[in-house]
């Protein structure tokens, strides 16, 4: 009697097992109705309410009875060794049916009696890929509903734009003067990229007579008209007529002090509002990016309907960026915390590669490029791939104004002078150049020459530039030197050029300057020229002149102290022989070069 009441609950315990491999419930069900009545107080006699096969056989076992080399798998096989044989009588069969595989079944023990909860309390893997599989035909269709949606919304917005730039006031003539807008928020500032404005919008205004030039400014703290009395007193240029002026009020979204990190991505961002904001306020025919912020593009192009170009100064990112951060090195873009740490350099340098993705995405965008020297010209292209309509336009240079200085042997002086022509931002390295001329005075590498002044000339666009000039001359202070360099900050065209005709040494220090217009100057007003080993200056500028040298550069702060001592140590009749040849060779940077090849490149937009 007890054996065969051992052999029913064995057949029965075996069924059970089986029946949960194959995830087959009615056949477990049917199969203990044959031999043996279902005991709700017995545990052993319960399946699963839910589960699957892959549930209960790969999911169960890591449950309650311990996974594989376990506490619980140790019992298992002590129970295992201590029952008798399982082997099934000749014509006996498995009420579940056949069994799977050797080696997958789940011998399921009294340590695993917590399998049901768990599978009847959670969801399954099978049950959630059914639900995420039954979820995808719905997002796709609503998806697609939500791109509808945004397509009709912005093509709305088009038409919209259109018809409020239709409706805008008729010309004298009776027809709609050509509205031409340049986004230039700094307008107002000092520097080689406001001189490329000024000199584009006048170059206009003599060719096209149907043509009102708009500038979108941010500059709110200054007039129209003080902003074009401030652009001839800077750059002795005067317009021919009237400039619209577009005052911006959301300039700040593009201050890298608004973004403390992730300032690329940031300001790229903050300037597809701040362009929308400018869209709104005056809707243009054709549209030119002067200062560099590439994602306004196809907000104009594809929105407002514009025909769309560029004048790319300097590219947001570079491959010179990502090698750097790549290489771990430090820079004023690159913080010593992160060249420290891999995995930061690591994840600034995927954050590029997909800003760097970014960037040629909107830049391919443009009708017509325009780049400022060979070195930005390499990269453009590179990163942009639009060489078809991309072209070298090199920016314009007063050099006329600045070849009226005479030029002559120094005379005997009891002072020489050095002068930097840059604005006083962050990536133009004045640090270097204190440095460097600390150097050259504490190392007396000029002997008993004349006493050396340091003439530091820029411009200040914000309060963030006006920091970095106090941060410069406590720089001074630091290294002895303060009473040797002197600041002068947003001074009129007539000093600069007294400072240039006096100076022996133009200095620049900036890495990879995209052209350097401070250079061309220094090289036509007679002074002999102290580039970086980079860039424009390197590709374009500082480059042997009918097989003449015409300046010098250098790298870092030992080789700009040594370069500098031997300028100083040159006879007067050599030096003279330098600054003849660097002259002779900005002519091709004058204000009538930049002319012609400009209304070149911007001609098919006014088709």
């Amino acid at each position: 009697m007890q054996s065969k009441e051992q052999h029913a609950l064995w057949l029965t315990e075996l069924g059970r097992e089986c029946a949960a491999a194959r995830s087959l419930r009615h056949l477990w069900e049917k199969g203990l109705k044959q031999l043996h009545p279902t005991s709700p107080n017995n545990p052993r006699h319960s399946m699963p309410s839910t589960g699957c096969w892959f549930c209960v056989c790969w999911v169960g076992p890591g449950r309650g009875g311990g996974g594989e080399g376990g506490e619980g798998s140790r019992r298992r096989q002590r129970r295992r060794r201590s029952r008798p044989s399982r082997t099934l009588p000749a014509g006996s069969r498995c009420p579940a049916g056949p069994a799977p595989p050797a080696g997958n079944l789940p011998f399921r023990r009294e340590g695993d009696a917590a399998l049901p909860k768990m599978v009847a309390g959670g969801l399954c893997l099978c049950g959630l890929l059914r639900l995420l599989c039954s979820l995808l035909l719905p997002a796709l269709f609503l998806s697609g509903i939500l791109c509808i949606c945004l397509v009709v919304l912005l093509w709305g917005v088009r038409l919209w734009i259109q018809r409020k730039k239709q409706l805008s006031s008729a010309g004298r003539d009776g027809k709609r003067p050509l509205l031409v807008a340049f986004f230039h928020p700094y307008c107002n500032a000092g520097g080689g990229g406001e001189r490329v404005l000024w000199c584009a919008i006048r170059t206009l205004q003599k060719k096209y007579r149907n043509v009102t030039c708009v500038v979108y400014t941010g500059d709110r703290d200054a007039t129209g008209e003080e902003i074009v009395e401030g652009a001839f007193r800077r750059f002795n240029i005067k317009l021919i007529h009237p400039v619209k002026f577009v005052f911006l009020e959301k300039r700040f979204l593009v201050e890298a002090s608004l973004y403390p990190h992730f300032t690329l991505l940031g300001q790229s961002l903050g300037s597809v509002f701040l362009g929308w904001e400018a869209l709104l306020k005056c809707a243009p025919d054709i549209y030119i990016d002067s200062m560099g912020y590439a994602f306004t593009i196809p907000l104009f192009k594809y929105l407002g309907g514009c025909r769309v170009g560029c004048y790319v100064h300097y590219p947001t990112i570079s491959t010179d960026m990502l090698s750097v951060v790549r290489n771990q090195d430090t820079r004023f873009n690159n913080a010593a915390f992160i060249t420290s740490s891999p995995l930061f350099s690591k994840f600034k340098l995927a954050y590029y590669y997909f800003f760097a993705f970014m960037y040629g995405l909107v830049g391919s965008c443009s009708d017509v490029v325009m780049v400022n020297s060979s070195w930005t010209l390499n990269h453009i292209l590179s990163l942009w791939r639009v060489g078809a309509c991309t072209s070298v336009v090199y920016p314009p240079c007063d050099v006329q104004a600045f070849l009226d200085i005479p030029l002559e042997v120094e005379k005997s002086t009891s002072e020489y002078s050095i002068v930097s022509i840059s604005q006083f931002r962050p990536e133009k390295d004045h640090p270097l150049q204190i440095r460097a001329f600390a150097k050259l005075l504490k190392e007396k590498r000029v002997g008993q020459q004349p006493s050396l002044k340091l003439i530091l000339i820029g411009g200040c666009r914000n309060q963030q530039d006006e920091e970095r000039v106090n941060n410069l001359k406590l720089l001074c202070e630091e290294l002895g030197v303060s009473d040797d360099v002197v600041f002068r900050i947003n001074i009129p065209f007539e000093e600069l050029k007294r400072h240039l005709a006096e100076a022996t040494i133009g200095l620049h220090t900036m890495w990879n300057e995209h052209f350097g217009i401070g250079v061309v100057e220094c090289m036509a007003a007679g002074t002999v020229i102290l580039a970086h080993n980079s860039g424009g200056p390197k590709l374009d500028i500082v480059v042997r002149h009918e097989g003449r040298v015409t300046g010098f550069l250098a790298e870092d702060e030992d080789s700009y102290a040594e370069t500098m001592a031997y300028i100083f140590s040159l006879s007067p009749e050599k030096r003279l022989e330098i600054r003849e040849s660097a002259r002779r060779s900005v002519h091709r940077f004058s204000d009538q070069h930049f002319e012609d090849t400009f209304l070149l490149s911007v001609e098919p937009l006014f088709k």
